[in-house]
């Protein structure tokens, strides 16, 4: 920070220290961290917004996921038409998947899908196409009864892990500083414990390196479906 400042300075440019935020990134966050400007003590967050991504201090990305179902859900809400029975029903889907669908996975490539994700994404593609259907929960109807009556699939999942392998494969194709972050290994010992899932474990076949060496060849890249897990096809 001090370097900063002092290269700021040299260009007439000046730190806001009150918009100026601190965050420690850690396993179980909570870490507090002591950075001045000029004697003067940033902010220390746990939460922190950049370019439209919420990030967490303990690295996971529920909170962005639930900000952005949140956000998509609200999309929804202020379009009336979706509702209304005097347009076709396929042109309401379509209005959906261009309109509510690109707000809830902005991002989307970025994210961990650990299991409690997976089942909120899930459970926000549901909701989506009840209100579609204009089906209550008095209803009794299951889930597959109601993907039946609007004849749709569940999708969302599956197009969150295609952008996760488009851009995985474009970053691993490069040279660029997101191939560092991806490569790099972490100094010190592992915490015991489970280790975590990572970023990109979920479009791992067997190891980074196997997954390279497919990125490699687009074509084969292109035709290649990363794996499922098994609670996402219930």
């Amino acid at each position: 920070m001090d370097s900063l400042n002092t290269t700021a300075k040299h260009y007439d440019m000046k730190i806001n220290i009150k918009k100026t935020k601190a965050i420690v990134v850690l396993r179980n966050g909570g870490e507090r961290a002591n950075i001045t400007v000029e004697g003067q003590s940033i902010k220390q967050v746990s939460k922190f917004r950049y370019l439209g991504s919420l990030i967490s201090e303990d690295g996971r990305c529920l909170d962005d996921v639930k900000t952005r179902i949140g956000m998509a859900k609200d999309a929804f809400n202020k379009r009336k038409e979706l509702l209304t029975r005097s347009i076709r029903v396929d042109l309401r889907k379509r209005l959906v998947k261009t309109l509510v669908w690109p707000v809830v996975l902005y991002g989307c490539e970025t994210w961990t899908m650990r299991k409690e994700e997976i089942n909120r994404l899930n459970a926000f593609e549901m909701w989506v196409w009840r209100r579609m259907g204009k089906v209550s929960w008095m209803d009794k109807r299951t889930n597959e009864q109601v993907l039946s009556s609007m004849n749709e699939k569940r999708s969302l999942i599956k197009t969150i892990w295609d952008r996760k392998k488009n851009w995985i494969g474009h970053v691993v194709r490069g040279d660029g500083l997101m191939k560092l972050v991806l490569e790099g290994r972490m100094e010190g010992k592992r915490p015991r414990g489970r280790p975590r899932m990572g970023m990109i474990d979920d479009v791992l076949d067997e190891t980074y390196g196997d997954m390279k060496r497919k990125a490699e060849n687009r074509e084969s890249w292109r035709i290649w479906k990363p794996r499922t897990c098994p609670w996402a096809e219930n």
